[in-house]
This record gives C-alpha cells, sequence and structure tokens, in this order.
C-alpha cells in the first residue's frame, strides 16, 4: 500500500526532471541559432565583401523577426499546446541551422537567417508558460534557472565553439560545427521531452489578446521598462556585434579563436543575473537597476583605450551590467502587469529582442563610420537613456501608476 501512495508522486517527480532537462536542451539549441552568426561577422565581411554594418544583419534580422513573431507564437500556443510550439521550434531552427552554413551568398544566408528568427520564435515565447503549467511549488524557481542557464549556456557556446573552429577550418565549416552542435542539443531535447499533457484547444481569442496588450502598454511603469529593454539589449548587442572587428583588426591582431575567448565574459552575466534577487532584496528595485546601468555605461567607457586588458575589463563590467539589469526589469514587469502576465511578457520580449535588431543594426552604420570611439560614444547615449527611462519607472511606481 506504501509504494502504491507513492508511485503516483515518484511519476510526477520524474516527469518534472525530464521537463527541466528538456528546457535546459530547449534553450540551449534556441539560443544558439539565434546568436550564432556573431562570432563569424568578421569571416562573413571577408567572405562577401561585405561592411560591418550589412555583415551585422545576420544577427539583426534574425532577432527582429523573433521579435515580430513573439505575440502571435504565444496565441498559437494556446491553440496548439505549448510542447508542440516549441518542438517545431527547436527542430525547425536546428534544421535550417545546418543548411545555413553552405548559402551560395550573403543575400540567400540573410534571408535564411530572418526565416531562421520566425522558427525560433517559439521557445523563447512559451518557454517559461510550459515550466509553469507542467511544474508546481517551489521546484518551478529553480527549474526557471535551469532553463536560464540553456539559455546562457547557448548563446556562450555558439559564439565560443565557431571562433575556435576558424582557427583550422573554413568558415561554412566553422558555423556548421556550431549548428551540429545545436542540432544534437534538439535531438536531447525530443529525447528528454514527456508526451504533452492532453489538453482542450483553446480558442485564438484576438480580440481578448489585443485588450490584454493594449492594458499592458497603459501602464507607465510597464512602458519605461518596455524602453529599458529595447534600449539596454540595442546596446549591449551592439558591443559584442562589433568587438571581434576591433580585436581582429590593428592594433591587437588577435586570431579569431583568440578573439573568440571574450566570449567567456558571459560568465560574468550569469553570475550577476543570478545575485541580481539578492541585491534587490537588499537595496531595491531602483537602486539595483540604477547601478546595473551605470556598470554598463562605465564598462563601455574603459574599452575605449587601445589596451587589451582594460578592454577586457571593460567588457566584463559591460556584460555584468547589462544582465543585472535585464534580470531586474524583467522581473518588475512580471509584478507590474496589469492582469495577464504573458501579455506583459511577451511585450517586454519583443521589445528586448527589436532592441538588439534596430539598434544593433543603427550600431553597424555608427561603427563604420566613427569606428569603436563613435560606437562607444552611441552605446553610452543609450544607457543614458535608460536612466532616464528608470527615473520614470521610480516615478510611477511612487505615483502607483
Amino acid at each position: 500500500m506504501t509504494s502504491t501512495a507513492l508511485a503516483p508522486a515518484a511519476t510526477t517527480a520524474d516527469r518534472e526532471r525530464r521537463v527541466t532537462r528538456a528546457a535546459f536542451a530547449a534553450g540551449v539549441t534556441t539560443f544558439a541559432a539565434m546568436y550564432s552568426a556573431q562570432a563569424l561577422l568578421p569571416s562573413l565581411s571577408a567572405a562577401f565583401g561585405a561592411t560591418p554594418a550589412r555583415a551585422a544583419l545576420a544577427v539583426s534580422l534574425t532577432t527582429g523577426v523573433l521579435a515580430l513573431a513573439i505575440v502571435p507564437v504565444s496565441a498559437l500556443a494556446g491553440r496548439f499546446g505549448h510542447a508542440r510550439v516549441m518542438i517545431a521550434s527547436t527542430v525547425g531552427s536546428a534544421v535550417i541551422g545546418l543548411l545555413l552554413p553552405w548559402s551560395p551568398n550573403l543575400d540567400v544566408l540573410l534571408a535564411g537567417r530572418a526565416v531562421q528568427g520566425l522558427v525560433v520564435a517559439g521557445v523563447p515565447a512559451v518557454a517559461m508558460a510550459y515550466l509553469a503549467e507542467e511544474i508546481r511549488g517551489d521546484r518551478l524557481g529553480a527549474a526557471m534557472g535551469v532553463y536560464v542557464a540553456g539559455t546562457t549556456l547557448g548563446g556562450l557556446g555558439c559564439r565560443l565553439l565557431p571562433a575556435l573552429a576558424l582557427e583550422a577550418l573554413p568558415w561554412r565549416w566553422a558555423a556548421e560545427t556550431a549548428a551540429l552542435a545545436a542540432a544534437g542539443c534538439a535531438v536531447w531535447f525530443l529525447r528528454a521531452l514527456p508526451a504533452p499533457r492532453a489538453a482542450q484547444p483553446q480558442p485564438l481569442r484576438i480580440r481578448s489578446l489585443a485588450r490584454d496588450l493594449g492594458a499592458q502598454l497603459r501602464s507607465p511603469t510597464l512602458l519605461a521598462l518596455f524602453g529599458l529593454a529595447f534600449v539596454l539589449m540595442g546596446g549591449f548587442v551592439s558591443v559584442y556585434n562589433f568587438l571581434g572587428y576591433r580585436l581582429t583588426r590593428s592594433p591587437f591582431e588577435l586570431s579569431p579563436a583568440v578573439a573568440g575567448f571574450v566570449f567567456l565574459l558571459y560568465l560574468a552575466g550569469t553570475v550577476t543575473a543570478t545575485l541580481a534577487g539578492r541585491w534587490v532584496n537588499r537595496l531595491g528595485r531602483i537602486r539595483v537597476l540604477a547601478i546595473s546601468v551605470s556598470t554598463m555605461c562605465a564598462g563601455v567607457l574603459i574599452t575605449l583605450p587601445d589596451c587589451l586588458p582594460v578592454v577586457i575589463l571593460g567588457v566584463l563590467l559591460c556584460t555584468a551590467g547589462f544582465f543585472g539589469a535585464h534580470t531586474v526589469a524583467g522581473a518588475w514587469v512580471g509584478t507590474a502587469a496589469i492582469g495577464n502576465r504573458a501579455a506583459a511578457s511577451s511585450l517586454y520580449l519583443f521589445c528586448y529582442y527589436a532592441g538588439s535588431s534596430v539598434v544593433g543594426l543603427l550600431a553597424g552604420w555608427v561603427f563604420g563610420r566613427y569606428g569603436w570611439a563613435g560606437l562607444t560614444g552611441y552605446v553610452v547615449a543609450l544607457t543614458g537613456v535608460a536612466a532616464a527611462l528608470i527615473a520614470i519607472a521610480a516615478a510611477t511606481q511612487r505615483a502607483g501608476r
């Protein structure tokens, strides 16, 4: 009788472990697909005779189309189920990733990256909702942490692996190496994912969704947080998009593999994202946001001198500051949401990836015209806008708006 009573609990625990492993694998796969081109941008410029701004479209188009797809895909998940949307997204992005390195020209590559952005949107749009659906109680926070760790590892690995491969391989094979790793994680995701629960398909309810989205857009606090996501993610991506160009050119002239090790600085973001919640409990949201944005601004300014250790320190501080701010702002959106939290989160993600696309695209023009000093001024100006938005969020919070 005792074993019979314990069996359902054991089954539930096993299912939750599989769900958590699957979410981790999905995070690795999709974020690898999103940013796999970033380490290859100087190689794309050399291979196709493209300017840095044009080569950077390989990142901006993916995140831009993803931003546009976030809200529609979130709505489709209610119709077809979170798990099915994640399966289609993970498998589709992996298959496209395997084909992209063999694009005959840059135009085909960029078109493929845009399609990949549409397909890959399924995981960031629904992963957290899927975990909340499958895992209850105090275990949910740990599962969310595992998923975020997967996205961080995917973002780091997809940048570092092709950069190292460039030391011995042409850029196409270096890109294929990263794509094969992402495909392997997609297979892991499919094997780990438990069978979807039987659920009644929900109608799309377009009017209801539009009403929920409109409610979020009428909140001054949320608007400030959405703007914060746009400018900070845009500035952060701008730094990493063109850092490779600076490190592989005079006066540093590092090899692509050595320059690729700079992506290990992403681990600083993992640390600050983990600690940000504790800091909020001690100092409050506004202070942590202000400190994080100030750290990001100072880090970018520190990268100005042509001294490699100083540049690395600056990028480290920029990365730590960005992830600290993003963690706090993302959590604040959840508490400030009006009614439908999923709608607020979808809008936050839309602005986050739209910033990566639009601001990152404009950064290419700035870098091409004014070099690293111009890019630094551009990102510092964005942190100034972020500081103003934090002040607005603080004021509206005090006013209860």
